[in-house]
């Protein structure tokens, strides 16, 4: 285990006095928090209670900061593990703002063109982003009857956008009455479409439509399935574009662990947390793998909820009904993630690619409800060297190319399969985007759903916690104010508003309003 502590106080530790009945202050006159889990979500929560006057403790089961944002380094290639699509960049800028400072002045972010390209088997491909003169030009390229019906469904997506991004995206849903306030608008909004149904009653070709609803994928969901409320990425892309931090997602949790170091912020590295110690309705300590006993008056857990509710707290009959939820919400896909270098360079791919299988809604069923790893998947293929050659040697290329697959309650025999796997993606990569590639390898490595339950300790190895499906979204969703525990606080993909990188930093937000409104934490903590 790695201790980083920054003007640390026994308060933080074994011994610490709590103020039994509410949140309180320690006796050094500052609250003492305590944030489980060091991904974005526990980052960005850590900051905003350090900037509310908090004496914040980080702990992290990984050796490192970041979560799903860590590196992968081999034979001189460096591998972004987790996310690599950068939008709205002001949520991530808003962090440093809380102590006076810029993002911009720490990490060097850059637009990406196309955002991405939508590439099928046969070739043909769409070069999504852009304007909508620009998306229009390439509508006309497959049927010029849509490019009116693309308009109108941004518009409606536009509505979507400023009524439940910029209204209701990071306001708290952990009571009903938030729920009930917001049907209206829901409905009005046709919230109980799918992501689907809303695009295809505007776009009539179905290549268009496969390029308009793949977005849901990216935070765990089937476009088919999930709510038409994430027809908002659209307007959210189309605000703030799509962009690249050189040096990888990495260089932004890098910049950001020297802002924690700066704000104070204790960090607790690869210890992770085995049990948390309840007394009556309040959260007293946990309790570290090394032993180690921490106190404090705030908790906030950014890991999974799901691990929260059915192995980190006791079994108590307090929160048995959660406990129960928790074990049946539907989780979102797994991922089959393949990492490779090569000896050559592709110039002709785009930094983002999107290879769709010929199948789209029998392949989303085949992951999502059958449990059958297809042997067709459609691929993620992030090629960072396109922007930032120090991602790899020179004239040398790095890859890492994401296939989602059944979550582990569907299919978990990935020990006889993954080999297989893995040259089953290099083969379809190399049939349909790089000519080659497979006598042109240095190195390469795969991470199945297994290394996501394991490593990263997510739930049946899900690559985005629960999906977000209507029916657990918003109030349905993990609530960001713990209901039994009165001190306990929630972030991350699994609550409200869920998953990606935008969402992730919006459920930090959110849980400082519940603490805000609690009168737990000023102001200050929201910027």
């Amino acid at each position: 285990m790695q201790y980083a502590t920054i003007q640390s106080d026994p308060q933080h530790v074994a011994g610490a006095t709590t103020t039994p009945n509410r949140p309180g202050v320690s006796g050094s006159g500052r609250q003492t928090a305590v944030v489980i889990g060091a991904g974005f979500a526990g980052i960005a929560s850590a900051l905003r209670l350090a900037a509310a006057g908090c004496k914040v403790m980080l702990v992290a089961r990984l050796p490192e900061i970041g979560g799903r944002a860590r590196t992968f380094e081999r034979d001189g290639f460096t591998f972004d593990a987790g996310p690599t699509v950068i939008t709205a960049p002001y949520l991530l800028d808003e962090l440093f703002q809380l102590f006076g400072e810029s993002m911009h002045d720490h990490v060097d972010l850059r637009p990406v063109w196309p955002w991405y390209r939508v590439q099928w088997e046969d070739g043909q491909h769409f070069d999504y982003g852009g304007d909508p003169d620009t998306m229009c030009q390439q509508i006309a390229r497959f049927n010029r009857d849509d490019q009116d019906g693309y308009r109108r469904m941004l518009a409606k997506a536009e509505e979507i956008y400023r009524i439940g991004y910029e209204g209701l995206g990071d306001q708290p849903f952990d009571k009903a009455g938030s729920m009930v306030r917001a049907v209206p608008d829901m409905i009005r909004l046709g919230a109980q479409r799918s992501m689907y149904s809303f695009v295809a009653s505007h776009i009539k070709n179905e290549r268009l439509r496969q390029v308009f609803t793949f977005q849901p994928l990216l935070v765990g969901g089937n476009p088919f399935t999930t709510s038409c409320i994430y027809g908002l990425i659209q307007p959210l892309e189309q605000k703030f574009g799509v962009h690249y931090a050189m040096g990888g997602t990495t260089a932004i949790v890098r910049a950001l662990e020297g802002l924690l170091v700066r704000a104070g912020v204790e960090l607790v590295l690869g210890d992770a947390v085995s049990r948390i110690e309840t007394r009556s309705n309040q959260i007293a300590s946990v309790h570290l793998e090394s032993g180690r006993q921490v106190k404090g008056e705030l908790f906030l857990s950014a890991g999974d909820p799901v691990t929260l509710y059915t192995k980190l707290l006791p079994p108590s009959g307090r929160h048995m009904r959660t406990r129960l939820r928790a074990k049946s919400m539907k989780l979102s896909m797994g991922l089959f993630v393949s990492y490779f270098g090569t000896s050559t360079e592709y110039p002709d791919l785009a930094h983002h690619t999107i290879l769709l299988s010929d199948r789209y809604k029998s392949l989303l069923k085949d992951i999502f409800d059958r449990g059958t790893v297809p042997e067709d998947p459609s691929l993620y293929v992030h090629a960072p060297t396109r922007s930032d050659p120090s991602m790899a040697p020179p004239g040398h290329e790095c890859f890492y190319a994401l296939a989602p697959v059944p979550n582990l309650k569907l299919y978990d025999d990935w020990q006889s399969r993954a080999d297989r796997y893995h040259d089953l993606v290099l083969e379809r990569i190399e049939n349909h985007l790089a000519p080659g590639l497979r006598q042109n390898l240095v190195t390469k490595f795969a991470v199945t759903p297994k290394y996501f339950e394991t490593e990263l300790e997510s739930p049946a190895g899900a690559g985005f916690s629960v999906q977000p499906v209507l029916s657990q979204s918003a109030y349905f969703r993990f609530h960001n104010r713990c209901p039994h525990y009165r001190n306990m606080y929630l972030a991350g993909a699994g609550t409200h508003p869920g998953a990606g990188i935008p969402g992730t930093l919006c459920t930090a937000k959110t849980a400082m309003r519940c603490m805000v409104r609690d009168n737990a934490v000023p102001a200050k903590a929201l910027g």
